[in-house]
């Protein structure tokens, strides 16, 4: 584990030194999330204006789940977009022959090796958002803690699914519009899964499971999760880990090496 860990702290650093050469990007990068959650608002804020609400929702509940989406939205730019989609080009070029050669495991390799600032901005808006909401609402500092385990477990369901699908360049090369399908389902999440009918509540829970990335950890945080939904993302966030660890192992059985 401190050998998993020293390394990941010689990724990191190396990886910020080198996206901080470009600093101006940061600045390009926070008024792009700024423009992306101003838009997310007031796409939110008409269907609020003339008194219509979603069942149970309040305007303020409703920017809950649209805070959680943008911090989740972060963390995708920050830690899966700059790693995961390598996988593509790695595969493509033959350099995976190199991270399969290293003396730790591969997917660590490929999930950690680099690490993008841009994102960043996306995770500290989405913060202020939900401690803008949290206020009007009169959370308090248990409720937001109330979240922070169906939110880890939004973040290891995303990875997977992210993960999953860039080992599936091992068979088909050039899958960037599949993850393009995948961030469009995932865009479901901005709102909560009330704003759907059943079919697609159905989908967005059972299929892609959209509603356990926003919508759980934005209830828990409001204090009405049931107890069985929050033991259903902890299974499924664990059981999809699991998946992406044997899809890997059995992905790599039909990768042809470079040098083969």
């Amino acid at each position: 584990m401190q050998r998993y860990l020293r390394v990941l702290k010689l990724f990191w650093s190396t990886a910020i030194a080198a996206e901080l050469e470009y600093r101006v990007n940061f600045v390009l990068a926070a008024l792009s999330s700024l423009g992306n959650l101003a838009g997310s608002m007031f796409g939110l804020s008409l269907f609020y204006r003339n008194g219509y609400t979603f069942e149970g929702w309040k305007w303020e509940e409703a920017l809950v789940v649209l805070g959680v989406f943008t911090i989740l939205q972060g963390f995708s730019n920050t830690f899966l977009v700059p790693n995961l989609n390598r996988i593509v080009d790695q595969v493509q070029q033959g350099t995976l022959d190199f991270v399969l050669l290293k003396p730790i495991s591969s997917q660590f390799w490929l999930s950690t090796r680099a690490l993008s600032p841009w994102g960043l901005p996306d995770l500290v808006f989405g913060g202020v958002l939900i401690g803008y909401a949290g206020a009007r609402l009169g959370l308090r500092i248990n409720d937001y803690f109330l979240s922070a385990m169906p939110l880890l477990f939004g973040f290891a369901i995303l990875y997977s699914l992210w993960f999953m699908l860039g080992a599936t360049s091992i068979w088909f090369v050039k899958i960037y519009n599949v993850t393009e399908v995948l961030r469009g389902f995932l865009e479901a999440g901005r709102y909560p899964m009330v704003a759907y009918p059943a079919a697609y509540r159905f989908f967005f829970t059972f299929v892609v499971p959209v509603a356990f990335l926003t919508t759980i950890p934005a209830e828990a945080m409001l204090g009405r999760v049931e107890v069985d939904w929050m033991v259903s993302a902890g299974i499924l966030a664990l059981a999809l880990l699991f998946a992406s660890r044997v899809f890997w192992r059995f992905a790599l059985r039909f990768y042809t090496s470079a040098s083969s």
